[in-house]
């Protein structure tokens, strides 16, 4: 008997350290975790080196009870596995810091403590650029970690032209979306671009799907130009689809049924479907992201409630996609392939369902399908959402350069482009 409780708590260590350098949530009742640009909720955590730059951090204890919240921070590779620095060469100041500003929930149904803070502070700074997890953790005992999520901090030290353009692929054509590259290096000491050079691209923040290990086309006098037909090259996927939270008064058009007798309130949301037999239109959105926001209240950080909100997908056959596993996509599940993500079947009422607890704002997110039969699949939308070329969509193209005796990857530039702004 003793067994079956050592077990779990086993193969849950071996998880944590396993997906340990990405955003992940470690303790239940710990939500809405947004760290961005000051004042930008839509936003990559990025900042320059060595200058006036600040990130927010927000996130919710469902417990309703202020508990002590410390933080650090470790220096990773390109790949985001842990550098071979000590913490004392890249953290100037203290190793850790606590999070001391905080409040508990002043208006809503739903009870809970507010934390807050600006990064980095005077006194624990990074000192050298390139990716890095932000570490939360309880009781200045960094062994109990809440949540991580990833920042960076650039460096910049090249130049880098970015465009997105239909490629010439004839089966492709029309579906996918291509970027290309054009990137200076003379102010690098270069020797080998195999070797000291790595490119990463990602579409709308979202980095399953990352695209890396490419090499470059043409080098002309330390230019580096990327526009082979089979590098950077995305699927289109759709506007995104959304959920409009801010009032839990009215209902807004994506909600079926709202019941505010309990606690939290109940969010049906209206069945959602496939979409890739449907035309494509215009439709500003937000790639993915959500917004902290209320039309209720002035504060929606400590002020904004939370609901049960239940989203229910709708096969054309009724029954679940064979050998694959559907995924709702967005900053609402963290962006990734997580339990959270995954949709489950309901073999009574033939729909695939998924309940998430979220906080009011207005959320935006997107369907996607893995194939279980293949190690190396990655999510598709061609089932659930479609694919277009004339789909507006953001890519953030990092650059990482390691020096000739250099023990870790910096990041030496950081550049985004839009495709309706950036097209050819």
């Amino acid at each position: 008997m003793k067994l079956f409780f050592i077990f779990p708590c086993m193969i849950a260590f071996l998880y944590l350290k396993a997906q340990v350098n990405t955003d992940q949530i470690y303790v239940p009742g710990i939500k809405t975790v947004k760290f961005f640009k000051l004042n930008n909720q839509a936003s990559l955590p990025v900042i320059r080196l060595n200058s006036a730059d600040q990130l927010e951090l927000h996130f919710d204890d469902l417990s309703g009870e202020p508990r002590t919240y410390y933080y650090t921070f470790e220096l990773c590779n390109a790949d985001w596995q842990s550098s071979d620095l000590s913490s004392f060469d890249y953290i100037k100041g203290y190793q850790q810091q606590s999070i001391s500003n905080y409040a508990v929930s002043s208006y809503s149904l739903k009870k809970f403590v507010h934390y807050s803070m600006l990064f980095p502070e005077k006194d624990c700074m990074p000192s050298k650029s390139g990716n890095y997890l932000l570490k939360v953790f309880l009781d200045a005992d960094p062994d109990k970690i809440v949540f991580t999520k990833r920042f960076f901090v650039v460096q910049n030290e090249v130049a880098v032209t970015a465009q997105v353009r239909q490629t010439f692929d004839t089966q492709r054509a029309g579906y996918y979306q291509k970027v290309q590259l054009s990137i200076n290096t003379l102010q690098l000491n270069m020797y080998s671009v195999q070797q000291q050079l790595k490119i990463a691209v990602i579409q709308n923040y979202k980095w399953i799907n990352t695209l890396t290990d490419v090499q470059p086309t043409f080098i002309n006098n330390k230019i580096l130009d990327y526009n082979n037909e089979d590098d950077f090259v995305f699927a289109g996927g759709r506007e995104n689809r959304w959920v409009d939270l801010r009032s839990f008064s009215f209902k807004s058009d994506r909600i079926a049924v709202m019941d505010k007798t309990t606690i939290p309130v109940q969010v049906f949301m209206k069945p959602d479907g496939p979409r890739y037999g449907v035309g494509y239109y215009s439709m500003k959105d937000l790639n993915g992201w959500y917004l902290v926001s209320s039309t209720e209240v002035t504060d929606p950080w400590l002020q904004g409630d939370y609901a049960n909100v239940h989203f229910v997908y709708i096969t054309p056959d009724h029954h679940p996609f064979e050998n694959r596993e559907l995924y709702l996509l967005g900053e609402l599940t963290g962006n990734g392939l997580t339990k959270d993500a995954r949709m489950s079947w309901n073999d009574r009422d033939n729909v695939y369902e998924k309940d998430l607890v979220l906080k009011q704002g207005y959320y935006s997110y997107c369907y996607g399908t893995l194939d279980l039969t293949s190690k190396e699949s990655v999510i598709d939308y061609s089932l659930t959402e479609g694919n277009f070329w004339e789909t507006e969509n953001d890519y953030t193209v990092f650059v990482y350069y390691r020096s000739i005796s250099g023990r870790y990857d910096e990041l030496v530039a950081v550049k985004n482009i839009n495709s309706l702004n950036g097209k050819l």
